[in-house]
């Protein structure tokens, strides 16, 4: 059984962690830095950095934040938003980054996925899907689910993993922020169609949700942004309470 994984999700928009619903109407729930060093302190296995209008505004500015974070924190930190090339992935990654998030960028060019993997290794690739419900299906959005780019989520996942991603982030807009719990359709759909680790994101209210997940579904990771920014659960509270249900996680 492998080791499941719990990450942090820090939204972030002009150096402030920011959270909403839907992923809009955000709004400031503290520093990128001080919350890294709180969940890292708390026992968080990942920290997730996303740049949340990096791709609207052409740029990616986590590079300070970054920095910083990697004086404090000792664990994987992946950084998403604004990345369009293999010189913005070698920065990120010389500034003390493990890993980066690719979502916008692959509708344009998705040789750059396979480029990167080629250049840095499938684990330094994460392929990065936001997604919402289309009739009878998931469309994935992009530019932090701004615009649409009338793919079918589950083909868009079945091509990243086939340009060679060291894993997949899944984020439900449908459900982000809300904390009434994950998508399961939708999770169950990609975690039946793919062989590689995947990361679910958008739905976490309480503990149960996130074991719930494990329980249920083929899934290397959860990450949460809500439920920690507001205090509804710690890092080793949810960690428990995945314990108790018999399933491997670092306590």
């Amino acid at each position: 059984m492998t080791t499941k994984r719990i990450i942090a999700r820090l939204d972030i928009n002009n150096n402030h962690v920011v959270k909403g619903k839907y992923l809009e109407g955000l709004r400031k729930v503290g520093t990128p830095n001080e919350l890294a060093l709180k969940y890292y302190e708390q026992g968080i296995d990942e920290i997730v950095f996303m740049d949340a209008v990096a791709s609207l505004y052409d740029r990616n500015s986590l590079i300070e934040i970054l920095s910083q974070a990697c004086r404090e924190v000792f664990i994987p930190i992946t950084i998403g938003g604004g990345i369009r090339s293999i010189n913005d992935i070698e920065k990120l990654l010389a500034a003390g980054a493990d890993k980066v998030a690719i979502n916008s960028a692959t509708f344009d060019n998705p040789h750059l996925i396979s480029d990167a993997v080629r250049t840095f290794g499938s684990q330094a690739i994460v392929g990065s899907i936001a997604c919402r419900r289309h009739r009878y299906s998931w469309e994935a959005f992009r530019d932090n689910a701004k615009h649409r780019t009338h793919q079918n989520a589950l083909e868009w996942a079945k091509k990243l993993e086939g340009l060679g991603v060291g894993e997949l982030m899944l984020t439900s807009i449908d459900r982000d922020g809300l904390r009434k719990g994950f998508d399961h359709e939708l999770i169950d759909l990609v975690s039946n169609s793919i062989g590689i680790p995947l990361i679910v994101s958008g739905g976490a209210g309480i503990s149960n949700h996130v074991s719930a997940i494990f329980e249920k579904y083929n899934c290397d990771a959860v990450a949460i942004g809500s439920m920690l920014h507001y205090e509804l659960a710690t890092v080793n509270e949810i960690k428990m309470n995945i314990n108790c249900k018999s399933i491997k996680v670092r306590l």
